[in-house]
């Protein structure tokens, strides 16, 4: 018998999951993947790193979790208690 992996899609640079965002749901984003531009400003640093080292997900990075992600991962306002950085890992095969 041949066990087969099930692909996982990777739904971000950062390990911010898309499908779950009020904003990919109201049509305001289509994720970092397929945009030039974030919806809320001129640049994100994350999307611009990895897409500066030819990468689809932080995961994939020798650096990774870098500094900056982290910094996002674990913002007061916005971060997620590192979920994004369990995704990134969960994307890419980490453990």
């Amino acid at each position: 018998m041949v066990e087969v992996k099930e692909k996982i899609k990777i739904e971000s640079r950062c390990g911010i999951e898309c499908s779950k965002c009020e904003f990919l749901k109201e049509k305001k984003c289509i994720g970092c993947l397929n945009i030039k531009k974030p919806f809320w400003g001129d640049s994100c640093p994350v999307k611009s790193c990895c897409e500066n080292k030819e990468l689809t997900c932080c995961g994939k990075c020798s650096e990774f979790p870098c500094d900056l992600l982290k910094s996002f991962a674990y913002d007061e306002k916005q971060g997620d208690d590192g979920l994004r950085i369990e995704n990134c890992k969960k994307w890419c095969g980490l453990k």
